[in-house]
């Protein structure tokens, strides 16, 4: 059993900031006085129905708090997300269906144990207690916060002062995510840098609700995408799903920047501070090369979603690709029938497309115009071409560095 100095070193860990860690440690001595678990908090709003490595450095943090026996409430937004957290938002948002909101929360369910352990895990849903609030409990909720605490909100003050419109409802979003930690009696909540004025919020309405050892706020860094510069985000194109293949996923981690590889490393992995730190010696020394660890990067990584052999059958694709610039193995094979194509000529955006190489004709557009696209290592550079099926058996497409797909063509 670890102590309470290592327990508290495990959960500081990679965090930007606590608030604060005195209260921290008297919580964690509390709990093991009373051989009584912390309640941690962690809310997600379903806006999209993928995870990426983003989300995870939560996730993961909400594992180490499981790893030390402490009670894990996951809560998925699903009242909340049709409101739209309008955090780092300039624009009212979209309010969100319910039929949606749901369908997202359903994948949430179904990737985040991958990473938690189910069993020691609590899914709750803040429909549950939402919708059950008469119209008198949420004006008395309203009540608990004036509009001036709210405009002090970089986001609200910013368009308050641009004159921009900020509606009721969005107000209500951070006094909704509040309440839900009055619900949970929650002793910890965790949330990324940009959800620190949500997260002081719960923190002051337990207080108004009688509860003295409020909770304890830890928030966790914003993951940089791809890039380097922006978090990441599937709508910017930089993201890593923990969906996505071996072979994609470890191909996505060798093109980040050496820079970028240790913060991966402290934020992606369980990998020790002090490996970490000697490992940052030993590359600027010359004895290691970047490229060395980043390999080690990408299967550590790859082997906590899909076991060692995926990791090492996606670390040897990457070389076969990019060393001996082959092509995949384990390559698709897309089916087309020719006869239902008009004049046996398909449209390559629309072949990129239903052959699951991008989301939508935007993207497969983006890709020709950015000279990422190849047939059979032919460079594509016309978003307008017909391919012509008629006397072609099979080809093989590329787009990126590491999406491939065999066309194979059906008279």
């Amino acid at each position: 059993m670890l102590s309470v100095k290592e327990e508290l070193e495990l959960i500081k860990r990679g965090t930007a900031e606590v608030i604060s860690e005195e209260e921290l440690l008297k919580k964690i001595e509390k709990s093991r006085k009373e051989k009584k678990p912390l309640k941690i908090k962690a809310g997600f709003d379903p806006s999209a129905p993928d995870i990426h490595l983003g989300h995870t450095v939560l996730l993961r943090k909400l594992k180490h708090f499981q790893d030390l026996g402490h009670e894990v409430n996951f809560l998925i937004g699903d009242f909340t997300g049709r409101i739209g957290d309008p955090t780092g938002k300039s624009i009212t948002r979209k309010e969100m269906s319910k039929e949606d909101v749901l369908k997202n929360a359903q994948t949430y369910k179904d990737q985040i144990f991958k990473i938690l352990d189910p069993k020691k895990t609590k899914v709750v849903f803040n429909s549950t207690w939402c919708e059950k609030m008469s119209f008198e409990d949420v004006l008395k909720l309203t009540a608990k916060y004036t509009v001036a605490r709210m405009l002090e909100r970089d986001d609200f003050s910013k368009r308050y002062a641009e004159k921009k419109p900020i509606s009721i409802l969005e107000f209500m979003y951070p006094l909704v995510q509040g309440y839900d930690s009055v619900v949970l009696d929650s002793d910890i909540e965790l949330g990324g840098t940009d959800q620190k004025f949500n997260l002081l919020v719960g923190r002051q309405l337990q207080k108004e609700n009688g509860k003295e050892d409020s909770q304890v706020v830890i928030m966790m860094p914003i993951l940089e995408g791809l890039d380097g510069v922006q978090k990441m985000s599937k709508s910017l194109g930089n993201y890593i799903g923990i969906n996505e293949s071996p072979f994609q996923m470890f191909g996505k981690i060798m093109s980040i920047s050496d820079e970028l590889m240790f913060r991966y490393y402290e934020l992606l992995t369980d990998e020790s501070l002090e490996k970490i730190n000697l490992l940052k010696q030993n590359i600027k020394s010359g004895s290691v090369h970047p490229k060395s660890a980043k390999v080690d990067l990408g299967k550590q990584i790859v082997s906590f979603y899909y076991g060692k052999e995926e990791a090492d059958k996606a670390a040897l694709e990457f070389d076969n690709i990019f060393k001996n610039k082959g092509i995949p193995t384990d390559i698709v094979t897309y089916e087309i029938k020719v006869s239902l194509c008009e004049n046996k000529k398909i449209w390559i955006v629309k072949l990129i497309v239903e052959s699951g190489l991008a989301s939508s004709n935007g993207e497969a557009r983006r890709f020709i115009e950015q000279g990422a696209v190849k047939i059979d290592d032919n460079k594509v550079l016309d978003k307008d071409l017909e391919i012509d099926l008629s006397n072609t058996s099979e080809f093989i497409i590329q787009v990126g560095k590491r999406g491939f797909r065999k066309i194979k063509c059906s008279k």
